[in-house]
């Protein structure tokens, strides 16, 4: 059968019509109710009801409507609603261990803070005695250093006076016998003599006297 443009217009209602052979109104007798529409033979073109809004048919639609239903709700209670209701559960476990691990690994890491600042400060503590250890220990050294570095110089000092007060007292003594040396020649010079030694000592004694 070839479909053509004006037969493709035409309502399927219209090709089913088309197709159907024609009955007969001898093999059917008129008022003869269709066992599939529910209607009397003869009138499905007069009133021309579509099947599923045809009032005859409510109540198979109805019967057929609650089986349907009770399939479909069978259907929800016994498979699907049980499976969702699994993967909500099985999802809610694991938001559950999810939290109780990041709650535990929250404790932890504040253990681990608190363990760190407290290592951190004896860290410091012993830090800041070892410090003060070490400088009272410095200080003690520079102070032993410093008094050892002043007693050898009080030491040398006391030896540089000790030499000097020698070198002066030798230089005093050279300056009398120079003294007398000079006197002698210089008297030697005025009055042409020598004088003798203990008038020259006794002369320059009394001019250091003076």
């Amino acid at each position: 059968m070839f479909v053509t443009p004006a037969s493709a217009e035409s309502t399927p209602f219209e090709i089913a019509q088309a197709e159907t052979p024609a009955v007969t109104h001898e093999a059917q007798p008129a008022g003869e109710v269709h066992t599939e529409t529910g209607v009397a033979h003869g009138d499905e073109h007069a009133t021309g009801v579509f099947p599923p809004f045809d009032q005859t048919t409510f109540a198979s639609q109805l019967l057929w409507l609650a089986i349907t239903f009770g399939l479909f709700y069978l259907l929800m209670s016994k498979v699907i609603v049980p499976r969702i209701g699994g993967i909500l559960e099985t999802r809610h476990d694991r938001i559950a261990q999810d939290l109780d691990e990041a709650a535990r690994l929250k404790a932890e890491a504040d253990a681990a803070i608190a363990a760190y600042e407290q290592d951190l400060a004896a860290a410091r503590a012993k830090g800041n005695a070892i410090a003060s250890a070490a400088r009272d220990e410095a200080k003690a050294k520079a102070d032993a250093e410093r008094a050892r570095t002043e007693a050898a110089l009080q030491e040398k000092i006391a030896g540089a006076e000790t030499r000097i007060a020698e070198i002066k007292a030798k230089a005093l003594a050279d300056v009398g016998s120079i003294a007398e040396e000079t006197a002698a020649a210089v008297v030697e010079q005025l009055i042409g003599a020598k004088a003798s030694e203990a008038e020259i000592s006794a002369a320059v004694k009394s001019a250091a006297g003076k």
